[in-house]
């Protein structure tokens, strides 16, 4: 017996739909014969996917079952500490609450041979301080250009400027944007004016701190000025951020008032007021003080002094 086109098998004795005449499909169904019936029947193809649906679903079950979650500290004494990894629930949408966020220190499963411990990641080492730079290292000299700064701090642009190497004998710089040692060096221009300044103060810094760290110099202005991010000033080469001196002395901006060194920070402030700064916007927090009008507390400096200065011949 072979299939042919437009043919339909059946287990019953029907007309095919194109034999029979016209008629309610309720009188084709009282003209059906009794189907046969069979003690047990054979198992159809809807049946076989039905029954593999129901074992793959019980087998993922089993799965998720058999996984952990981040590990719960038993406390056995005032030196010692064991961790669990509780099971995860059986269903899949039931979620945990157990430490979702905290990484366990060491974690155990159920397996074949009982309970092992499960291998976690080691903790990210966290680098030590940079040490200060010998003064006699060879760095990147700077190349000078007269510049002209054009409008205002807020609204201008810089024309020439000078570019500050991304580090030096006495300096570092910091990219705000990635949080990172050294900045991108078309965020380092300034004015020539500026440049010369900030050379002289962190030199003096350092002359007078031999075992100081380096200072840490953050965005001046980009190439052409104009627009920064991050920055509503620094946009024609007068502007420089620089960061307080930490008591640890890493070469970073300090994260918290704690860290930072209230000494060397007001002498850095004192050198560059007498460096002719214009204005240096200081943190609320940061005790810092200066001559009224040219120290100024502002939000949003609790890392950072912001100094400004005035237009060459203006």
């Amino acid at each position: 017996m072979g299939w042919r086109r437009d043919e339909v098998w059946f287990e019953v004795d029907v007309l095919w739909f194109r034999e029979q005449q016209r008629q309610p499909f309720a009188a084709i169904a009282l003209e059906l014969p009794p189907l046969p019936s069979f003690s047990s029947p054979a198992e159809t193809g809807l049946d076989l996917s039905r029954r593999r649906r129901i074992e793959a679903q019980a087998a993922r079950k089993r799965r998720l079952a058999t996984r952990t979650v981040p590990a719960v500290a038993l406390v056995l004494g005032s030196a010692s500490m064991l961790s669990f990894a509780a099971l995860r629930p059986a269903s899949a949408g039931q979620r945990t609450g157990l430490l979702q966020e905290d990484p366990p220190s060491q974690t155990f499963r159920f397996g074949l041979a009982g309970l092992e411990v499960a291998e976690v990641p080691a903790p990210p080492v966290v680098p030590p301080a940079q040490k200060a730079q010998p003064r006699a290292a060879k760095f990147e000299p700077v190349d000078w250009h007269g510049a002209t700064s054009v409008g205002l701090a807020y609204s201008g642009r810089l024309d020439g400027g000078t570019q500050l190497p991304i580090a030096g004998a006495d300096w570092v710089t910091w990219n705000p944007n990635t949080d990172s040692v050294p900045n991108l060096r078309h965020r380092l221009y300034g004015n020539e004016r500026t440049i010369r300044a900030i050379l002289s103060v962190v030199g003096g810094y350092r002359n007078a701190h031999p075992d100081a760290p380096r200072v840490v110099v953050g965005d001046l202005s980009l190439r052409g000025g104009g627009r920064m991010d991050q920055h509503v000033s620094h946009q024609n080469g007068l502007d420089v951020d620089v960061y307080y001196p930490r008591l640890d002395r890493y070469l970073s901006a300090p994260i918290a008032a704690s860290q930072v060194d209230r000494e060397l920070a007001q002498y850095l402030l004192d050198r560059f007021i007498s460096a002719g700064a214009q204005v240096v916007f200081v943190g609320f927090g940061t005790g810092l003080r200066g001559p009224s009008g040219v120290v100024v507390p502002y939000p949003n400096h609790e890392n950072h002094m912001h100094v400004r200065f005035a237009p060459p011949g203006g």
